[in-house]
């Protein structure tokens, strides 16, 4: 048993060596200069597109930040799921004292059956758009962004080779949910591996309007589940590429507790099942993150039992060392980022000593979790999203099956934020 021990902790070593290289890259990248932005002059007009359902606790800060952007000539379009929906007053509510003309609020019209309800808003509000837009830039409610975030979305459009932009969301190290924790390290590590992919987050998003048009994005919306994760490999079709802009991750302050949690990391998987070009990646990194470490506290029971004393050293070394790399890369990953957000006037959050001890507890109960939800959206024919329930039965093949209007209990997250 002692040399499966050994067998195990140096795999698990290579892992690390691994998860710790590619850590270094995406910080490495958070330090690179950025491009001065395109002036008033240069600055295409654009439509800023948010669909809503549901009444997001940081929905007013969206919308009034999306009204507040340094960019010369460009309209926001909100497609509301339907006039019953709390987010519909909660949008008039939050324009009312912030009168602009640059602003319009529509419900979705047309509601496809063979798409997700999201994917019909944007079908919708791009057929809508005339030539005058030469770009798109997609929100969603849980996105509080900066001033900038427009601005400095489309300056890199400008590269014929650059055919979409996008940053992404990064959330709360810790709350009074233990799910808040665990989201936090399982997004960091997708984070990542989003950077490494170029995978990019429907949450802040431009695409040219002529490569949407070009790549026949339309179409292939109005028969899918998400918006993003297909991207890379639509976009490498056409010889064109999605660039991380590292200025433009948002800060998320949304709580969630753990079983709400575990239902939105299976939307996710299921997501990349269906779109993701690496996908075949993805499985082998959860087989290394999941099953090596858990390998080896098995192992260290089972000498426990035994009373085989170096074998269970051996194997409580390598357990208890991997836990602690993955906190210290966490921690680098969250002052990276915060480096990054200060800039835009977010609060650098306080690594208390009973913030670390919670993360590292959390770290275990994050690779559990994380292996629950890959194994469980392995099988997931039907998805219930904000109270609307499709069938999947393949990536050009989702069903609209069960819709009504939105209910507050239909919220993924706790109305309860972290202001």
């Amino acid at each position: 048993m002692k040399e499966l021990a050994l067998l195990v902790f140096e795999l698990l070593v290579a892992w690390l060596v691994i998860q710790a290289s590619v850590t270094l890259v995406f910080l490495w990248s958070l330090r690179s200069p950025q491009k001065n932005s395109l002036p008033d002059e240069k600055l295409p007009k654009a439509a800023v597109i948010l669909c809503l359902r549901g009444g997001d606790p940081f929905l007013p800060y969206c919308l009034r930040s999306l009204l507040h952007q340094d960019y010369p000539h460009y309209d926001l379009k909100v497609i509301v799921d339907s006039k019953e929906d709390p987010a519909w007053k909660i949008a008039h509510d939050a324009i009312a004292s912030f009168p602009a003309t640059n602003i319009h609020i529509r419900t979705l019209s047309i509601r496809r059956y063979n798409c997700s309800l999201k994917c019909s808003c944007l079908v919708q509000a791009v057929s809508e758009l005339d030539d005058s837009y030469k770009v798109v830039a997609l929100a969603d409610a849980d996105a509080v962004v900066h001033s900038h975030w427009l601005r400095e979305l489309v300056t890199p459009l400008q590269e014929p080779k650059i055919g979409a932009t996008t940053g992404n969301r990064w959330y709360l190290m810790s709350g009074k949910y233990w799910g808040t924790t665990v989201r936090f390290l399982w997004n960091a590590s997708a984070v990542v591996q989003m950077f490494l992919y170029g995978i990019p987050w429907g949450g802040t998003l431009a695409l040219k309007t002529e490569v949407i048009h070009k790549t026949g994005l339309l179409d292939k919306w109005a028969r899918a589940y998400g918006e993003d994760t297909m991207l890379p490999r639509v976009l490498g079709q056409h010889g064109l590429k999605v660039k991380f802009v590292p200025s433009l991750l948002i800060l998320n302050r949304e709580e969630v507790d753990l079983p709400r949690l575990v239902e939105w990391i299976k939307r996710q998987l299921l997501s990349s099942r269906l779109y993701h070009p690496h996908w075949w990646a993805v499985i082998v990194d959860a087989l290394s993150t999941v099953l090596l470490p858990n390998l080896l506290l098995a192992l260290l029971i089972a000498t426990l039992c035994t009373q085989q004393w170096h074998a269970a050293i051996l194997a409580f070394t390598g357990f208890s060392g991997y836990m602690m790399a993955l906190l210290l890369l966490a921690i680098a990953l969250q002052k990276g980022v915060q480096q990054v957000t200060s800039k835009h006037g977010e609060p650098k959050a306080k690594l208390s000593p009973s913030t670390i001890a919670k993360m590292l507890l959390a770290i275990p109960l994050t690779n559990w979790t994380h292996g629950f939800a890959l194994i469980s959206s392995l099988w997931m024919s039907t998805v219930n999203w904000r109270g609307a329930i499709y069938r999947i039965n393949g990536p050009w093949n989702i069903r609209l099956i069960e819709y009504r209007p939105y209910q507050p209990f239909d919220q993924p997250i706790d109305t309860k934020v972290s202001l």
